[in-house]
């Protein structure tokens, strides 16, 4: 398959991109730097210059692709959400995804499929009972800004193109995303619940990140949201403690939600709230999780 992948230079892209190399397809990476991805991944990747706002060359290689994937997008968790801050994680995912759909507007021969990111932060805060697919969407911050993202990106659908909304849950695996940066404080013996510990934690391991991108791209049936998260739910307690067995350290310090809101403002309600979002639709369709528990996941992951 010939796959455009925009945003694919971060901790979900890079593992995406050597799946992608490993069973043969054609990667073309949209880069804001593509010399340094060259150099990245020895000329196994053909990365055209694309700056997530402007037509341009890059939008010839849309003609005759066989899937889009959208990662593109500033992370959340880069800071407190000021006004001009939640401007630039709309402007970053809205202005990506128009600038995508604009040039396979423009293509003779457009893509088959476009496989745009999103997050179970859609369904906001939803403390009690499951957030399948069809579940409503909340009505804080981040349940705005992937509404935003979803609609724009279901513009797709206008030009006969399928489209599929990943809605990540927390990604965990090594060298990156989340667990990046809760490792430093629990290999200290200082990690904890955060708040109360009881609201629900849905994770996702790295490898069924990559398992679910390619069985959107692959698989036909798979359309509108999905919920990409592990079937094994469990509360931010359940996780910290299952955290601290893998790395065999007591996470008993708990960081108290008065705290959290002080340092960071309305971004705490990302720590401090949550939803118990469950992967119905790929069940349904029968992906087949690689990590399906919590315990097996994290000994895979430290086991590397």
């Amino acid at each position: 398959m010939k796959v455009i992948l925009a945003g694919g230079t971060g901790f979900i892209g890079s593992a995406l991109i050597e799946a992608l190399l490993e069973r043969g397809d054609k990667v073309v990476l949209l880069t804001r730097d593509p010399a340094s991805a060259q150099r990245r991944w020895d000329a196994k990747v053909d990365a055209r210059l694309w700056n997530g706002r402007d037509p341009g060359p890059w939008v010839m290689t849309l003609d005759g692709a066989d899937a889009v994937i959208n990662l593109a997008g500033e992370s959340v968790a880069g800071g407190r959400w000021t006004p001009e801050r939640k401007l630039a994680l709309i402007r970053s995912r809205v202005d990506s995804t128009r600038d995508l759909i604009a040039g396979m507007k423009a293509a003779r021969e457009r893509p088959l499929v476009l496989v745009n990111a999103s997050a179970v932060g859609y369904y906001g805060f939803h403390p009690e009972g499951d957030c399948a697919e069809d579940a409503a969407r909340g009505s804080d911050f981040l349940a705005a800004l992937c509404g935003q993202w979803e609609r724009d990106a279901r513009d797709a659908e206008k030009l006969e193109v399928r489209v599929v909304l990943t809605r990540f849950g927390v990604v965990l695996g090594r060298g990156g995303g989340a667990l990046a940066k809760m490792l430093p404080p629990f290999k200290l013996g200082l990690g904890g619940p955060l708040g109360s510990g009881r609201q629900p934690f849905p994770w996702v391991h790295i490898d069924d990140v990559v398992g679910a991108l390619l069985f959107a791209i692959d698989d036909a049936r798979l359309t509108g949201p999905v919920n990409v998260v592990a079937p094994d739910a469990t509360t931010n307690a359940g996780f910290t403690k299952a955290l601290g067995r893998a790395l065999h350290r007591p996470a008993i310090l708990p960081a108290p939600g008065f705290a959290l809101r002080l340092a960071l403002g309305e971004m705490a309600s990302m720590l401090l709230d949550g939803q118990r979002a469950v992967p119905k639709k790929l069940l349904e369709l029968g992906y087949k999780f690689r990590h399906p528990s919590l315990d097996g996941a994290l000994a895979a992951l430290f086991a590397r």
